[in-house]
């Protein structure tokens, strides 16, 4: 009777195993952190959780997305959503391709303007949002109302006026972010070829012409890569208008994810908040995804 013989693993087998063996783990733990709570977040928008009223707790199916369209509330969350996505994303990418363009004129110092050019990153948006509530727009002894009472124009109640309310938050995310668009564009105007410049002063290309026809070609990827990464944090920001105004006064600065976290923690309808943020979740995704999709067109 012949005893079978197993033919040990090729080499390359043993290697696959061992990958799986260090990936596994992780995969187990990003599931559970992840997968997980958007499954039970899908699953809770399907339901009526109202802990002011518990006992009409039950499946709801699509009635609370249903709601949506008949709710004024939501539709205003949207439109600033909207607004406040657009405007921090344009003055990001504006104000940091003008800052990089200067930078690089400037020879010496550039190490010291990139590492100042970090600090607003790596402080926490709600260290941001206070910051900017306690020292700089604060009534009357912050330093922008320093500014405006000094040049003539009185002093502005900034995170308290409806009208100055929302203007005041897109600054603050401006001012945090931009820096983000300024190093990558530098880092991108640095790697630029000089001779394709030398050959165009030479042929008489005046400063806005090679700026147009040679700079912006030339660094379009990294300004489109800009702008899908700044689009999806600002359609995600919640901890610095938190801190700034709560997204108040009123309603005048409640973007979609503060609406949802007041719709869940404040007037305690879990079902109903859970739908609000399933919503901004597939907003922001189909952004992200027709974005990529221009970016791959285009090229």
């Amino acid at each position: 009777m012949s005893q079978a013989t197993t033919a040990p693993l090729s080499l390359e087998a043993q290697e696959r195993r061992f990958a799986f063996a260090l990936l596994g783990p992780a995969v187990v733990v990003l599931l559970l952190t992840t997968t997980a709570p958007l499954v039970y977040l899908f699953w809770n928008s399907l339901h009526r959780i109202d802990l002011a009223m518990p006992w009409l707790s039950g499946f709801a199916g699509v009635d609370n997305f249903a709601k949506m369209g008949g709710d004024p509330r939501f539709w205003n969350s949207l439109a600033l959503t909207a607004v406040y996505t657009g405007s921090t994303v344009v003055l990001q990418v504006l104000v940091g391709l003008a800052l990089a363009l200067l930078v690089l004129q400037i020879p010496r110092g550039q190490g010291l303007l990139r590492i100042a050019a970090i600090l607003p990153i790596v402080l926490a948006p709600v260290v941001v949002g206070l910051f900017w509530r306690t020292l700089v727009l604060a009534p009357d002894v912050g330093l922008v109302d320093l500014v405006t009472r000094s040049l003539g124009l009185g002093s502005h109640n900034w995170l308290g006026d409806p009208q100055l309310a929302l203007i005041s938050v897109i600054a603050i995310h401006t001012w945090q972010w931009t820096p983000f668009a300024f190093l990558v564009i530098l880092a991108t105007l640095a790697t630029l070829p000089p001779d394709v410049y030398e050959a165009a002063r030479l042929d008489r290309a005046g400063a806005w012409q090679r700026f147009r026809y040679i700079t912006l070609p030339l660094i379009r990827p990294a300004v489109v890569m800009v702008v899908i990464l700044r689009t999806m944090t600002a359609l995600s920001a919640f901890a610095a208008i938190f801190a700034a105004t709560g997204g108040g006064p009123g309603s005048a600065t409640e973007i979609l994810n503060l609406y949802a976290y007041r719709t869940s923690f404040s007037e305690l309808n879990l079902g109903y908040g859970a739908a609000l943020a399933v919503v901004l979740l597939s907003i922001t995704v189909a952004v992200s995804y027709l974005m990529f999709r221009l970016r791959r067109a285009r090229k």
